[in-house]
């Protein structure tokens, strides 16, 4: 079992901090539901364990097993078996989304695959995500809708098997039957062992992938680490109680953040 160990992370981005001492381990066989109002430091933890060049790190460490995982580029965090599917994934003309998807594989790989092999994996996993075959032979999300970006994000996911894959609101965008769908493929790969992070503002998911934790990010800081039983809290109450209860005051960002919690909690406001 393999873990990803979060100690004392602070993170800056354009001098402002955002992550605040963020102590946090992930197992490789567990799925961690990563929840807080936006503008907290969600994505952005998930950006700074992949290697996002945007935030600068001051202070902690990230550890996958014994591997020091920010002495390494975003290309060697994937071999290593960590794997982000992005809240808005690129468009990326002229490669070829299956060019694209096969030399993510031979990255990781100790030979090259064939093309049969290649071809035979690419048929099954698209089938596997319900997505059109003939995406795959399009440049990589270009003029995709955002449903069919979230479904090459799955896609990928299927074909590069990470240890641990983080998922940046994979259902956002997504009707009710693709998010069932994406949901059977995450269900699939639990079943092998693959660890999960998922970022979701709608109870939906959560019910359908069963997560083992929830985590909950407030300031830049994880105030919660629980069973999964807080996140039908959160999507019956809203975050109110971690003011109330633990005497933490919610920042508001600069801009007009988006103050929702959960599924039915979406017309709740954090803060009266």
């Amino acid at each position: 079992m393999a873990n990803l160990i979060i100690k004392d992370l602070h993170v800056e981005v354009e001098g402002k901090e955002i992550l605040k001492g963020v102590n946090l381990t992930v197992n490789s066989n567990e799925t961690i539901a990563l929840l807080g109002p936006n503008g907290h430091g969600k994505s952005t933890l998930l950006n700074v364990i992949m290697g996002h060049p945007k935030y600068l790190v001051t202070q902690g460490s990230i550890y996958f097993d014994d591997v020091d995982v920010l002495s390494k580029t975003t290309d060697e965090r994937a071999r290593l078996g960590l794997f982000l599917a992005m809240q808005n994934p690129s468009e990326v003309p002229g490669v070829i989304n299956s060019d694209f998807l096969r030399a993510a594989l031979n990255a990781r790989a100790e030979r090259p695959i064939s093309t049969y092999n290649f071809y035979k994996l690419l048929d099954k996993a698209t089938k596997d995500v319900k997505m059109p075959f003939d995406l795959a032979t399009r440049s990589l999300n270009e003029g995709f809708s955002g449903g069919e970006k979230k479904r090459n994000e799955i896609l990928q996911l299927v074909l590069l098997q990470p240890t641990i894959a983080m998922l940046d609101e994979i259902d956002s965008g997504l009707d009710v039957d693709a998010i069932q769908i994406v949901a059977d493929v995450i269900k699939e790969q639990q079943e092998k062992g693959m660890g999960f992070f998922v970022i979701s503002h709608y109870a939906r998911l959560y019910d359908l992938i069963h997560p083992t934790r929830a985590v909950v990010m407030i300031n830049g800081r994880i105030v919660i680490d629980s069973g999964p039983e807080t996140i039908q809290r959160i999507d019956k109450e809203g975050y109110e109680f971690i003011k109330t209860e633990l005497g933490i005051e919610i920042e508001k960002e600069e801009q007009k953040m988006n103050t929702v919690s959960i599924g039915t909690c979406a017309v709740k406001e954090i803060i009266k």
